[in-house]
């Protein structure tokens, strides 16, 4: 069967591109593993710069139970603290949530959905042939690669950043509790940090990233819990006086924030494939959904002729990622470095309580200006 884009990873990446495209009246097939809805490892708070976008598409987040978030609480592993407003705001909402919504906005204006693995990419004659591992194959000029983190189609690409071991675990779980609806936490532990946010059905989500190293020291996430996030008054607040209402928390390895390339070998990557930002700078829910924009953008362009070739789409789209995204990425590492350092994180919020100003200035460094809507 044939297609004009094939996406391979229906999270938010793959489902805000098949959206735009297929209401600009491209033939759009998704490829996506799992079926909706499904909770997925993420810090489930986005910046208000994709409402524009989003509410463009005809998909509003807050008609579905978002909550409006306004300010930043910050602390280290030593307890200092700073809140700030935040410069645009953000909303949150569980992946469970925005992933099925947005799949079934998609498949209202025509997108084709099937739940399967791809298991092999052939490129030839200008075309793609995907395999499933249930024998079916699907065709198209193009391809999108938005599959998340990391994924067998990475090593079989050999892509750069799967050949080496990533030191991060990361751990998510809903909680029902007290916590303000307008605040998201960002909180230092050892070993790693931790996002603290309300969500849709009035849960909060708490996830967090530690090092392989630091947690291996402990027999059990419930011994860890216990004896390091509790070390932060913060964190030990929240969940003292919350309850799971998961069945278990969920668990992710070999989370990598090495640098990735948005093109390998033609496909055109989305979203976490192409590039993560490290969560402590918050924000790489709204990295994905504008990757979309930009890529889908470019995708209408090359069909309508306005992009000459390929190459030239290729070209086009690692030079707007590179615009876009790496300042970000950069003062994404260059933070969660800082907070990472012990005595200089305790001076560095020292210094940010002395001049609460700086926070804004240091968040909008990882967050963008509001996106335009759909043309």
């Amino acid at each position: 069967m044939n297609f004009d884009v094939i996406i391979i990873g229906g999270g938010l990446a793959g489902l805000c591109n098949a959206l735009h495209l297929s209401r600009k009246g491209t033939k759009v097939l998704v490829i996506e593993k799992d079926e909706y809805p499904k909770h997925k490892v993420c810090g489930e708070y986005i910046s208000n710069e994709v409402l524009p976008y989003l509410q463009s598409l005809g998909f509003n987040p807050f008609d579905f139970g978002a909550k409006a978030i306004t300010e930043l609480k910050l602390s280290t592993k030593g307890n200092k603290s700073i809140k700030a407003k935040l410069p645009l705001g953000g909303f949150g909402i569980s992946r469970y949530c925005i992933d099925a919504e947005l799949a079934k906005a998609a498949q209202k204006v025509g997108a084709k959905f099937i739940h399967a693995k791809a298991s092999n990419i052939l490129f030839r004659d200008d075309y793609f042939e995907v395999s499933t591992q249930e024998g079916d194959i699907f065709k198209a000029s193009l391809l999108i690669g938005a599959y998340g983190k990391r994924a067998k189609l990475d090593r079989d690409m050999k892509r750069a950043f799967i050949l080496k071991k990533s030191p991060y675990l990361g751990v998510k779980a809903h909680y029902a509790g007290p916590f303000p609806e307008n605040l998201v936490g960002l909180h230092n532990f050892e070993g790693g940090y931790c996002g603290v946010s309300k969500v849709e059905n009035d849960h909060i989500n708490i996830c967090y990233l530690v090092s392989y190293q630091t947690f291996k020291k402990y027999k059990s996430l419930d011994d860890f819990q216990e004896k390091v996030l509790y070390r932060n008054k913060f964190l030990r607040e929240t969940l003292s006086q919350s309850e799971i209402v998961f069945e278990k928390p969920l668990t992710i390895s070999q989370v990598s924030f090495l640098e990735k390339a948005p093109v390998e070998n033609h496909i055109l990557m989305c979203g976490d494939s192409a590039g993560m930002i490290h969560p402590l700078a918050g924000n790489g829910m709204a990295m994905a959904i504008r990757s979309a924009q930009i890529l889908s953008n470019l995708i209408l362009e090359f069909r309508d002729g306005k992009i000459a070739s390929r190459q030239a789409l290729e070209e086009g789209y690692q030079r707007h990622w590179d615009v876009e995204f790496g300042t970000r990425l950069k003062y994404g590492h260059l933070i969660s470095r800082a907070f990472r350092m012990g005595l200089f994180s305790e001076m560095l919020m020292r210094a940010l309580q002395l001049m609460p100003s700086l926070l804004p200035l240091i968040v909008r460094k990882t967050h963008g200006k509001a996106m335009k809507p759909i043309r």
